[in-house]
């Protein structure tokens, strides 16, 4: 099967759009959102706003008391709430639609009870940046998207929802089936939207990479970003789409996305790309 592929990259790097894909489409991004989810927190830290160690009942009074969890646990993975919502009736088709606005406010208020592991210790947890997202809104009294719109988008000099949670229907590069009609989308738009759920084009998101990452526009890169050795990277993957970003500290930089969920291929030619570009 030819999938859909875009690479953009730093320079060494070919632009590749290859087999329909179209850089200028919005795409899923998956769980790159959370690099600006916790870019958000970083702002708002900045600005006296909140606080990295702030206990989560501070700013979501109906968590029960003694959990020990910070903002900081949930951006960096420590908080020890499991990877999903405990009860999801998932499917692949529709994996967080019963992870509702009611769903979240049931389950905030046993929080106590859903942490399946010690603080501190290291587990990926989309659950935790649903929670994190509400809190950072409970916060401000802001939307998760004006929150991006204003902390991210618009000191990058981006414009408004150039990444949104709902692009309209003929800004979207989706996959087709064999018979052309356009494939079922995860909804992501509740509150498992600061986790996973925004959209942008590959040039907005590789952008994003280089003003948070190579150019530290707004400072230290957040702690949603994963660090190995000397590069700073994040990935993301939906039913239908997978996303690659990562840099390394002598400024080379990859962005890849594919009309594909298999975020291990995606993440290989990624890693592909940049060792080669890094030869001689």
């Amino acid at each position: 099967m030819l999938v859909p592929t875009c690479v953009l990259g730093s320079t060494g790097i070919q632009e590749q759009a290859t087999n329909g894909h179209d850089p200028d489409k919005f795409v899923e991004l998956g769980s790159f959102t959370k690099v600006v989810t916790g870019t958000v927190l970083h702002r708002l830290a900045a600005a006296g706003t909140l606080a990295l160690d702030d206990p989560i009942e501070k700013w979501l009074p109906e968590v029960p008391g003694g959990t020990g969890i910070t903002l900081r646990n949930l951006a960096d993975h420590t908080s020890g709430l499991p990877r999903l919502p405990p009860a999801l009736d998932a499917s692949p088709a529709a994996p967080y639609a019963s992870f509702t606005d009611a769903s979240l406010a049931d389950l905030l208020q046993e929080l106590d009870k859903v942490v399946s592991g010690p603080t501190g210790r290291m587990e990926y947890s989309n659950l935790g940046y649903a929670v994190l997202g509400h809190a950072l809104s409970i916060a401000t009294g802001r939307t998760f998207q004006l929150l991006v719109n204003e902390h991210v988008l618009a000191p990058l000099g981006m414009a408004a929802q150039a990444l949104t949670a709902t692009p309209t229907p003929e800004a979207r590069l989706v996959p087709r089936s064999i018979f052309g009609r356009p494939r079922g989308l995860w909804s992501m738009t509740g509150p498992i939207l600061p986790a996973g759920g925004l959209w942008g084009t590959p040039r907005t998101a590789a952008r994003l990479l280089v003003s948070l990452v190579v150019d530290q526009r707004l400072g230290e890169p957040a702690l949603s970003w994963m660090r190995t050795g000397s590069s700073t990277w994040h990935n993301g993957a939906t039913r239908n789409s997978s996303v690659f970003g990562g840099a390394h500290t002598d400024g080379r930089w990859v962005l890849v996305h594919r009309l594909h969920g298999n975020p291990g291929r995606t993440d290989r030619l990624a890693l592909k790309v940049l060792k080669e570009a890094n030869t001689p």
